[in-house]
């Protein structure tokens, strides 16, 4: 324990810091032979063979590791032309070669999202940016299916429906589909036809559909939709919402593409680094319940179709190297936070603060992204992707707000309602009451102009209802949602219409039935 006027001996030299190696000594820290080309981590330097080969694992070890895509199964590629998808899309692509040692099995297809008209680019660098679009696409040679962010408005309901068949991703099943490939490759060599490749007609397990080699891009966006598109974004109040609700409608439009075309499976580039910082980003909006499904490797919140992230071990350092090494190509689209300040949003200020410490810290991303992998999917009730309770009409998780008496629900709808509706004087309406026959005012109970946006509201889970506070008007949003959220509040009026008039067993009632 330190004392007053104690003597201290000065303390000794310190030592010299080592001299740096030469260039010329330095070796692949793998195969000891090869130039160093790139260094990861402060001491681990790699050649080029040796790192593209650390590079290759990773993506098939977490592909095979996890073992949920089988084989002859259609699988659906995320590509937004940014480093990371890029990258992806370009190792499903050797994986698929002759060349390679361990060929991948499932039959690829690539969608690319156009969210021009939510960045505010104009008509011409839209028509440049599809032009070099299909320039890369043409190029793999996947079939490939280019839609606009725009068609979310001719989106069914039934997008935001989940579907009752289950995905199977046992043990048992994967053995057997391993098999039954395997078999019909036999059988097809021993025919003396063709085997399967990228390039030709591929096998489909049951229950999808083949589609051509390139059906190209749908029809062009209408100018009705575009500028209902603009006028959605452009009344958004904060950044924080505008890059979830681009998030939210860009999952929706790609879960529809995928079910259309018969993709059981859905891979999207998430690296590391990103999930890290989607992790933390999502803790701060209050989507910590859900951060098992948002951040791990398989998201089964669709049931007939999986979010898969096979890039989760890559960081972005890892992911810049390889495309600039071995030349894989990328399309620069201009993202909806391009060129905002550091502090316009959640989503980059938190990715600022995780950059900036992982450039003095350099285990930071690692760490969280570690953390991530801890999470376990065992919300309330089971499953928040299974069947029991409401789901959530934006995000599709499992509602985390129970009843109007929680305070979590207290809360966000409290908020809500103050930050729209204005304070007007006891016993005025504040527009020209819609029943008029009934001599109830527009603040009434059975007023059903009332009832349509807080349907909307009642059915989102406790993050989706924060950020729908800086929409100003729900009416913008795409019709399908807006079905969907009157067709789930006439559901559950029938309901309690007829809950008074079901007969229910009790527990003594039904354990007698039982034996």
């Amino acid at each position: 324990m330190c004392q007053a006027g104690e003597d201290y001996a000065d303390p000794g030299p310190r030592e010299p810091a080592p001299a740096p190696r030469p260039r010329g000594e330095q070796k692949c820290m793998k195969c000891k032979e090869g130039l160093p080309v790139v260094v990861i981590r402060a001491g681990d330097a790699f050649c080029r063979d040796c790192f593209k080969a650390l590079y290759v694992h990773k993506f098939r070890a977490m592909l095979g590791k996890n073992r949920l895509v089988f084989p002859g199964e259609k699988v659906l590629l995320a590509w937004s032309g940014g480093p990371s998808s890029s990258s992806m899309v370009w190792q499903v692509l050797e994986g698929l070669s002759q060349d390679s040692a361990k060929r991948l099995r499932f039959v690829p297809g690539v969608v690319f999202v156009d969210e021009g008209a939510a960045c505010g680019q104009s008509p011409e660098e839209r028509a440049q940016t599809l032009a070099e679009v299909k320039r890369i696409l043409h190029r793999v040679g996947f079939p490939w299916h280019v839609v606009a962010l725009e068609e979310v408005f001719s989106l069914p309901p039934s997008v935001l429906r989940r579907s009752a068949e289950e995905p199977g991703g046992t043990e048992g099943t994967y053995k057997v589909a391993v098999d039954t490939f395997l078999h019909q490759q036999h059988a097809l060599a021993c025919e003396g036809g063709p085997s399967p490749s990228h390039g030709e007609e591929p096998l489909c397990p049951p229950n999808t559909q083949a589609s051509s080699p390139h059906p190209g891009p749908a029809q062009p966006p209408t100018v009705a939709h575009t500028a209902a598109l603009s006028r959605l974004f452009n009344s958004v109040k904060s950044l924080t919402t505008k890059e979830e609700l681009l998030q939210t409608l860009r999952a929706h439009l790609i879960l529809h593409v995928a079910r259309v075309h018969g993709y059981s499976k859905v891979m999207m580039g998430d690296s590391c680094t990103r999930l890290a910082i989607k992790l933390m980003t999502n803790l701060a909006l209050g989507r910590g319940a859900f951060l098992a499904w948002d951040t791990g490797f398989s998201d089964e919140r669709h049931g007939d179709v999986v979010v898969v992230r096979p890039m989760r071990e890559h960081t972005l350092k890892e992911v810049v190297f390889y495309n600039r090494l071995f030349a894989v190509p990328s399309v620069f689209t201009p993202a909806i936070d391009t060129k905002a300040p550091e502090k316009a949003s959640i989503h980059r200020l938190v990715e600022s603060f995780l950059l900036r410490l992982q450039t003095q810290f350099p285990s930071t991303v690692s760490t969280v992204y570690r953390t991530s992998e801890k999470l376990v999917k065992s919300p309330r009730e089971g499953c928040a992707a299974g069947p029991p309770g409401p789901h959530c009409l934006l995000c599709l998780c499992v509602l985390d707000i129970d009843t109007d008496d929680s305070a979590t629900a207290f809360g966000a709808q409290t908020s809500l309602r103050l930050s729209r509706t204005p304070q007007a004087e006891c016993g005025t309406p504040s527009s020209p009451c819609c029943a008029p026959g009934r001599g109830q005012a527009c603040c009434g109970a059975t007023c059903g102009r009332e009832e349509a946006p807080a349907s909307v509201i009642d059915q989102l889970c406790y993050s989706c209802r924060v950020t729908m506070r800086d929409v100003p008007s729900q009416d913008s949003l795409p019709p399908y949602i807006l079905a969907e959220a009157q067709f789930r509040r006439q559901r559950d009026l029938a309901m309690r219409e007829v809950q008074e008039y079901l007969i229910v067993d009790s527990d003594s009632e039904a354990e007698l039935g039982q034996s």
